[in-house]
């Protein structure tokens, strides 16, 4: 099967898509993303993910190439190419080519990239036993809230992780937790969800809002408020939520156990009711 390009209003094989390299999203990161999943072949709350593509343009005045409902087609367009069980689609806008300047011209065309690649979901095996975490100091720009492909504290965090042999790097702001380093971070106290509020400090994270949701619709308390370190190592369970890790416990933060030292029993349940809804 095909990993599906669509750049500039065509689509191409993956390997024969090619950018200039003056483009600003290469020289400076001067552009925006999006990432969706599929379930059964069919994307997950594209409309949110659309969205929040909006906002993120919006926020550093970048123009929009397509309405939502061309956006959705397109989508739909590149999963049917591609056929894949389930996919993992990549949506990038960057402000254009143009020659290396700080500043840009107003009448910039931007580059509009969409790709399309099979998604390996996380393994049952891992989902059950939960997955270890290590934190380290948050060091990414002031709007975060902003899903900026210049992405390098991003980078050096994830790659800390990986070389900790850990999943993911929590990080921690004048000793706040804001998020993961490629997730939204739940941490569970006296059975009440807690967690990062909306705003420039962390990426809301579509995922994390479906979870909130379904706590609160479920009766659990969820408290929008940093969680502190100590709240994070007091934890009776903590997990993460994204497109692609979805609800996933985690059982150890530096070295030391959370709770039991498996997934806990809301953590479990939070996941039953979030599967449900992609039915």
């Amino acid at each position: 099967m095909p990993e599906v390009a669509f750049l500039n209003g065509r689509f191409l094989p993956l390997a024969d898509a090619t950018v200039s390299i003056e483009d600003r999203g290469f020289q400076f990161g001067d552009g925006v993303y999006e990432v969706i999943r599929t379930y059964r072949g069919r994307p997950f709350e594209v409309a949110a993910h659309l969205a929040r593509l909006d906002r993120s343009a919006r926020a550093i005045q970048l123009h929009q190439p397509y309405p939502e409902a061309r956006w959705s087609q397109l989508i739909l367009e590149g999963i049917e190419r591609a056929a894949y069980p389930e996919s993992k689609i990549y949506l990038q806008v960057t402000r254009g080519a143009a020659p290396r300047d700080h500043s840009y011209a107003a009448d910039l065309v931007p580059t509009v990239v969409m790709t399309v690649r099979e998604l390996q979901p996380i393994a049952a095996a891992v989902k059950s036993r939960g997955v270890a975490a290590m934190t380290t100091e948050d060091i990414r720009w002031g709007r975060c809230d902003v899903k900026s492909i210049n992405l390098l504290a991003n980078v050096l965090a994830r790659q800390q992780a990986k070389q900790t042999g850990v999943y993911e790097t929590i990080l921690v702001k004048d000793g706040s937790v804001t998020e993961g380093s490629v997730s939204n971070v739940v941490v569970v106290r006296d059975g009440s969800l807690i967690t990062a509020p909306e705003g420039p400090r962390i990426l809301s994270g579509v995922t994390r809002a479906v979870v909130l949701r379904l706590a609160r619709d479920h009766g659990v308390a969820v408290h929008e408020r940093y969680p502190s370190q100590g709240d994070l190592f007091a934890a009776e369970e903590v997990f993460l939520t994204g497109t692609t890790v979805e609800v996933l416990g985690v059982v150890e933060i530096d070295g030391k156990t959370v709770g039991s030292g498996q997934p806990g029993r809301l953590t479990n349940r939070i996941a039953e009711w979030f599967s449900a809804q992609t039915v």
